[in-house]
């Protein structure tokens, strides 16, 4: 279940016992018998007022309980001997929001104001003003009330520090297992991609020196080398980039676009609209899309141009990517790994993606990104 959704439920919870709680006061104080004379529509009112002001505990919890402590005195003030059942649900939404100290000092001044109250009422018997207070306000059902709220707060606590310390143990097991790859791809594979660069540059070298012909095979032996290293380092400095180093997102999407100018493609970037604030796993995802699409047209596309537009929605980043290459419908290349990745990366985040040739030539890359996810 979503957060919002569950925010929606708490809320209707909350407001069906408000009402539920100011009908069964109302309901009360009309069949009791009053101690004195009051206006019957004030004292509605404050009964009325104590149970429905339950509706925004969660949200005001020391407002609501100095609400319904005044709306307790008053009604008790006014003749109507009824419970401060109204009081008591203000108690355990306060407590439990953590305002333990403020919930004993008001508790106390309602306890020692409520024979006041019913005093004023036109109780003119000392114990019999105390009794209508204490009936009002039991001692007990506070404590209760009190204690109740401490215990869920104590839990909920204990839960937050539970769960925040899975996703530390998660997060270390996931650093631990990206260095041990980083490591293995180094030990492994770091040696013999250079051996070949190495003996590829010699070769070719050597070749040109004497005047020989160069192989075009043995050329590209040796731009593949070199790519394949350039390929491992950037692999190698991802696993092991840690806290320290800033990630990479929307701000740096212009310096992807100047890389693929330096090759001599022909890139432009439009963003539109104003810039929201976005969670980090959407900053991160759109400078992923434009990188792998950039890259992936330097090599496949045989293009010339590229452009890339982002458009800054309220709700949503939408981000194209188009070239002029030679993709066409018909011959549509199975998607790669770095597609697949993308479109993980994009679906885990609730986006969409589009990704395939257009019909005058050219291939586009589409996705749109939701905003008002956490990262």
């Amino acid at each position: 279940m979503s957060a919002g959704r569950s925010g929606v439920r708490a809320q209707v919870g909350d407001v069906v016992i408000a009402v539920g709680v100011a009908t069964a006061l109302l309901a009360t104080g009309l069949s009791g018998e009053r101690a004195a004379t009051g206006p019957d529509v004030l004292t509605h009112v404050l009964l009325t007022a104590g149970g429905l002001a339950l509706a925004v505990r969660r949200h005001a919890p020391v407002t609501v309980l100095a609400v319904t402590g005044l709306c307790a005195v008053g009604y008790q003030a006014l003749g109507f001997d009824v419970p401060a059942v109204a009081y008591l649900f203000a108690v355990y939404a306060a407590v439990r929001a953590g305002h333990r100290t403020v919930t004993v000092v008001v508790s106390v001044a309602t306890l020692a104001v409520l024979p006041l109250a019913a005093l004023a009422s036109g109780l003119h018997d000392t114990s019999e003003a105390f009794a209508q207070a204490r009936g009002a306000l039991e001692l007990a059902w506070l404590i209760a009330a009190g204690a109740a709220g401490e215990a869920l707060r104590q839990a909920e606590r204990r839960a937050d520090e539970a769960e925040r310390t899975r996703e530390e143990t998660a997060l270390r097991r996931a650093d631990e297992e990206r260095l041990r790859i980083a490591r293995e791809l180094h030990d492994s594979l770091t040696h013999q991609i250079s051996v070949i660069k190495v003996q590829a540059d010699v070769a070719v070298h050597v070749a040109r020196r004497r005047g020989e012909h160069v192989p075009d095979s043995l050329l590209a032996i040796r731009d593949a080398g070199r790519e394949a290293a350039r390929e491992l380092r950037a692999t190698l400095e991802a696993l092991r980039d840690d806290d320290t180093t800033p990630p990479r997102g929307l701000d740096d999407v212009a310096e992807l676009v100047e890389k693929a100018r330096a090759i001599g493609l022909d890139a432009t970037l439009t963003i539109e609209g104003r810039r929201p604030v976005v969670p980090a796993a959407v900053d991160r995802t759109v400078y992923r899309i434009v990188q792998e699409s950039l890259t992936n047209v330097a090599r496949h596309a045989n293009a010339a141009t590229a452009s890339v537009r982002i458009d800054c929605r309220p709700d949503t980043l939408a981000v194209r990517i188009d070239d002029d290459g030679d993709a066409a419908p018909e011959t549509a290349p199975a998607p790669g790994l770095g597609l697949l990745g993308m479109r993980e990366r994009i679906t885990a985040l609730g986006g969409r993606l589009r990704a395939e040739p257009r019909g005058g030539g050219g291939f586009t890359v589409q996705a749109e990104l939701p905003v008002d996810r956490t990262s």
